[in-house]
């Protein structure tokens, strides 16, 4: 598996597996346990999770697929925004690693901004991280000025990553975003990376997709993982799709295709509102 170096100089993987909607219906919970299994098996062993999803029901079907395996996964999680205060995020951390059944976290990440204190914000997770309960944290959802901010404050220089929506359909953030944090060896983690299922039926990635024996979706799944400094967790519980997003990592799109690409889903000429889900 490729990986990138996050500013702390540990590495995470390029590919991984998003957990959203996971844990919100007892009925899916085996089904969902096996997915994170599969892919853990095929390499994907970075896994993003959130003390919202499914209200911490997501974290409950990560613990259970990587039980006994804890030191092969790149475990992330993220904190709703009223809970970044100080007491707040420590107290939201310990919930989610008591979900998680494991005493630490790999990244922790603020969801997105709310009325608190950034500073306030950096300060506990500076705390947790010399604690030992996080080794690297981050935000989610920041646009370039608020991440221009976040570095002018006491930690901001250590943050780990920005997770934010950016696919083929979503490109707004190259107009500033992604180069602003390229600048800085902050990796970009891009949910939603194939817009939930939304490059399925389109007719000109198709026709590239059967060049390269591939569906629509591995080919924009791939345009996605050949962007430096960019991380991409797509969300699948069907093992059939789990094993596409992993092979979309091996398919080697011609450079003539990859501008056809590039022609098909055009990158913004202005600057755009952040595009969020």
């Amino acid at each position: 598996m490729k990986i990138l170096k996050l500013p702390s100089g540990r590495e995470i993987p390029i590919l991984g597996q998003g957990t959203w909607r996971m844990g919100e219906k007892t009925s899916q919970k085996q089904a969902e346990i096996d997915a994170l299994r599969l892919g853990i098996e095929l390499g994907m062993t970075l896994i993003d999770t959130a003390e919202m999803y499914g209200e911490g029901g997501a974290e409950k079907v990560v613990a259970e697929a990587i039980s006994g395996r804890r030191d092969e996964v790149f475990l992330v999680s993220k904190f709703y925004p009223y809970n970044a205060s100080y007491q707040g995020v420590i107290k939201a951390c310990d919930r989610s690693l008591s979900r998680l059944k494991t005493d630490y976290l790999d990244l922790y990440l603020l969801h997105w901004r709310g009325s608190i204190p950034l500073s306030e914000t950096l300060e506990a997770l500076q705390h947790l991280k010399q604690a030992g309960k996080i080794l690297d944290y981050g935000v989610s959802n920041f646009d370039t000025d608020d991440m221009e901010e976040a570095l002018s404050l006491s930690g901001g220089n250590a943050l780990a990553t920005n997770q934010v929506l950016y696919n083929l359909m979503r490109r707004g953030i190259e107009w500033d975003l992604l180069p602003w944090c390229k600048d800085r060896n902050i990796p970009i983690m891009a949910y939603c990376p194939v817009e939930q299922k939304a490059f399925v039926n389109h007719p000109q990635l198709i026709a590239i997709a059967s060049k390269y024996n591939a569906t629509p979706t591995q080919i924009a799944l791939n345009w996605l993982l050949r962007q430096n400094n960019v991380i991409s967790i797509p969300k699948a519980i069907d093992p059939i799709h789990i094993k596409e997003n992993r092979t979309a990592l091996d398919i080697n799109v011609t450079e003539e295709d990859f501008k056809e690409i590039e022609r098909i889903f055009p990158p913004p000429n202005r600057k755009q509102t952040l595009a969020m889900r």
